[in-house]
């Protein structure tokens, strides 16, 4: 069987590792690039760290409003497909890459796999929720990553194709773990001890594009004094550059690059509390066992809050400032996200 797999984000270049690991000992794989993330920082380091196969096709999209970028990426991918004429294509997430490639597949009658189906933060606000609904709703098979995901979709009249896998972060991370420990040395370069700083990612438009938000959540950081290691998206440095907060930052908030996936995973792993907006982190934060305050007003990792690790806080100075203080998480960690196998049973299912 030939498989396309699509990916063009940071998020996606990891869940991508393991399912290709599995899918080439079964099928013929064509990976596609879409270059929607496309500097070393965001994209190639993750390809040499995870020894993710060179990609087959970078289709080189770059930046660009969401129209115009979904645009561009739906008719480069349409052509490669006419090329290769894949059995099905493979989709991952919910980025605009994710809904290009879906789209491209269903006009062209290719079947579409989703991995990480059925995530939903109800909130069409967000370009990802958007995404994400319109990709579940355009493929023939569905990879869910927890029981409240495939609950979603049968809310949604989805149910033939549903496949409750678990998830693939938590195969990257537990094949990449030990190897993070003992390659990486972000902690020394930040000038960090384990347990004694704070982890911090920002990088929604729902924040980078407000100044007010921004301000208070670099405010909040400042405010509690203990060290802060931020490694900043690119996007997020030119909102912060733009709004005068990069010269104004706090001494105890180190910014430093974007991470390659093991100093990052090394990075959350002893931070003694991590604050971010991905939804990617939330969910890595809950695996590894550290606290996550989420800046945001919602998210589509519902399992973790319910849980008790996960808390809510949006940008509200105040709020954000009293869960560093207070938030404790209470009670065990059930393992809502699977065993680690998740890439076997999916390359399994396709060649079912």
């Amino acid at each position: 069987m030939k498989i396309a797999s699509i990916v063009g984000a940071r998020p996606q270049f990891i869940k991508c590792a393991p399912v290709s690991r599995e899918l080439r000992s079964l099928h013929e794989e064509v990976l596609i690039h879409t270059g929607q993330h496309y500097d070393y920082g965001m994209s190639a380091v993750f390809f040499e760290e995870l020894a993710i196969p060179k990609p087959d096709y970078n289709l080189n999209i770059g930046s660009g409003s969401h129209g115009h970028q979904t645009g561009a990426m739906l008719g480069a991918i349409e052509d490669v497909l006419r090329e290769e004429e894949p059995d099905v294509v493979l989709v991952y997430g919910d980025t605009n890459s994710t809904i290009a490639g879906a789209l491209a597949a269903a006009k062209l009658h290719v079947p579409v796999a989703h991995v990480e189906a059925g995530l939903r933060s109800f909130d069409r606000r967000m370009p990802e929720e958007v995404n994400r609904v319109l990709t579940d709703h355009c493929s023939d098979i569905l990879f869910c990553p927890t029981e409240t995901a495939v609950a979603n979709l049968a809310a949604e009249g989805v149910t033939k194709g549903v496949h409750l896998v678990g998830d693939v972060m938590v195969d990257a991370m537990e094949y990449n773990r030990a190897v993070a420990e003992e390659r990486s040395r972000v902690l020394e370069d930040a000038g960090v001890r384990p347990g004694e700083y704070l982890a911090v990612t920002v990088h929604r438009p729902s924040n980078t594009d407000s100044p007010e938000n921004m301000a208070a959540i670099i405010g909040a950081l400042g405010e509690v004094g203990r060290p802060v290691v931020f490694p900043v998206h690119p996007r997020t440095r030119n909102y912060l550059g733009e709004y005068g907060l990069l010269d104004a930052m706090p001494e105890n908030v180190r910014v430093v690059e974007p991470l390659g996936y093991l100093d990052m995973l090394r990075l959350m792993a002893h931070a003694e509390k991590i604050l971010t907006d991905s939804g990617g982190v939330q969910k890595e934060a809950y695996v590894l066992g550290v606290p996550c305050i989420t800046l945001r007003e919602n998210t589509e990792w519902v399992e973790t809050v319910e849980a008790g690790w996960n808390v809510l806080v949006g940008a509200n100075r105040r709020n954000i400032v009293s869960m560093i203080y207070e938030f404790t998480p209470a009670g065990d960690r059930p393992p809502l996200f699977g065993d680690g196998r998740a890439a076997a049973v999916i390359a399994k299912v396709l060649g079912s």
